[in-house]
């Protein structure tokens, strides 16, 4: 998966780290800033995607794409659809280039809109990467974990980063009894939780 990763994907995937460095020395404002997960988040979590029992594989908050291009070669392999969400036009619109260029519109539909309207439709979640704005964070959580699977993986980002943020919600996970949950030091710390 990784030794074989098409050019398309692998350009796209260059384009956006440099671009995403460019805009954090710049300071670009945060509601257009990428804030993509770094390189060994996006293979990690290709390779949790790949573990995924069968349902849907779900993204909330896509931003340009990037982690959206590691997922894509998960579900290319597994030959799965991922559904990803992107509140912000303005990162939508870069997503959408990321899809066409990168070739993945194949395996990956981008819903531009607030995934909180949504994920209520989606009855059988096997996998879903939670990398959206912090507040929304717990209650994404109480929408999906009742609609996984069995050996369901939900990941979230950002625990460790933006642990002040997040500390009450990833301590109310590591409790509950409808899922095995773990934070995992890599990147800006994953919260990995397993559906029982």
């Amino acid at each position: 998966m990784f030794h074989d990763i098409p050019a398309p994907i692998r350009d796209r995937m260059i384009y956006l780290e440099n671009l995403d460095k460019q805009h954090r020395r710049k300071n670009t404002p945060s509601h257009i800033r990428l804030r993509q997960v770094p390189r060994e988040t996006g293979k990690f979590l290709a390779l949790l995607a790949t573990m995924a029992p069968d349902g849907e594989y779900l993204e909330i908050g896509t931003s340009g794409g990037y982690s959206t291009l590691w997922l894509s070669l998960a579900c290319r392999r597994l030959g799965r659809k991922l559904t990803t969400f992107e509140i912000l036009s303005e990162k939508a619109d870069i997503a959408r280039d990321t899809l066409r260029l990168a070739k993945i519109e194949d395996c990956v539909e981008l819903i531009q809109g607030d995934a909180r309207k949504y994920l209520d439709d989606y009855k059988k979640i096997a996998f879903c990467f939670l990398d959206a704005e912090k507040d929304v964070y717990a209650e994404c959580y109480e929408k999906i974990v009742p609609n996984m699977v069995v050996d369901g993986i939900l990941v979230a980002d950002n625990v460790i980063s933006h642990k002040e943020i997040l500390e009450k919600m990833v301590d109310s996970v590591l409790h509950d009894n409808r899922v095995d949950a773990v934070v995992i030091p890599i990147g800006s710390g994953e919260l990995v939780c397993v559906k029982r």
